[in-house]
């Protein structure tokens, strides 16, 4: 974390040594932020909440990044903030910062390892502002594999096909990749696209890919006249 961060980090009672201010903690989280930003400025307080009432308690430490456009901002926005930063005047610092985790806007929270500075997530926004109270923490995303059984998960158990009959995920669902067909019969891109889908699955992509489709029709008869033209399975509309 020196490497990423510098040996020294200011907290509100002075410079903190940067290995001693990640000692025990679960994640860091690099608060890219600016007082001139209206986003930055409503997010704040929020992060602040949380952070105080639960994440830091639960192992989180926050530095605070600055886009601020000079120091007097920087210090009168930083005297909101219940954290670290990374001292205003290492600029340098915060643009390699900003271009390793290819920060574009702000706000942006960047969750990273204590330990070895890798990332764990560049959405850290999303993962606190659904999860403020750390259950998650550190919020580290789902393996490949983890999101294929989600998504299997949140197929359901109900599978039809054109011929009408039922399948279940132990019949069908047990290839590499699964692909979720969005598709109606009323949507002319949709009936250009579904041809040429049906011969490259038909051609072996159903040996490795099987496909859902996921009816956007308006009727139950026209959702079976479109899944005629489909060998593959369906949701059930």
């Amino acid at each position: 974390m020196q490497a990423l961060l510098g040996d020294t980090l200011i907290s509100k009672s002075g410079n903190v040594n940067t290995t001693d201010a990640f000692d025990g903690k679960k994640a860091v989280a690099l608060y890219f932020s600016a007082h001139w930003c209206p986003p930055c400025r409503q997010f704040t307080p929020q992060m602040a909440g949380w952070y105080t009432d639960n994440l830091a308690a639960k192992g989180l430490e926050v530095v605070f990044v600055s886009s601020d456009k000079d120091q007097g901002s920087f210090d009168s926005y930083f005297a909101e903030h219940p954290w670290l930063a990374l001292p205003f005047s290492d600029r340098d610092r915060k643009e390699e910062l900003s271009k390793k985790f290819k920060v574009n806007g702000i706000p942006s929270l960047v969750i990273v390892d204590p330990s070895t500075g890798d990332v764990i997530t560049t959405d850290g926004r999303k993962a606190v502002s659904s999860d403020p109270t750390g259950e998650k923490l550190p919020w580290t995303p789902p393996t490949k594999a983890e999101k294929k059984e989600m998504c299997i998960k949140a197929l359901g158990d109900s599978f039809v096909d054109k011929d009408g009959h039922n399948h279940t995920k132990a019949d069908r669902l047990n290839k590499e990749y699964i692909g979720l067909y969005f598709s109606a019969h009323w949507c002319p891109p949709c009936q250009m696209f579904t041809p040429e889908l049906a011969k490259m699955y038909d051609e072996g992509l159903k040996d490795k890919m099987e496909i859902v489709f996921v009816s956007s029709d308006k009727d139950e008869a026209a959702f079976q006249g479109y899944l005629g033209d489909m060998p593959w399975l369906a949701l059930p509309f």
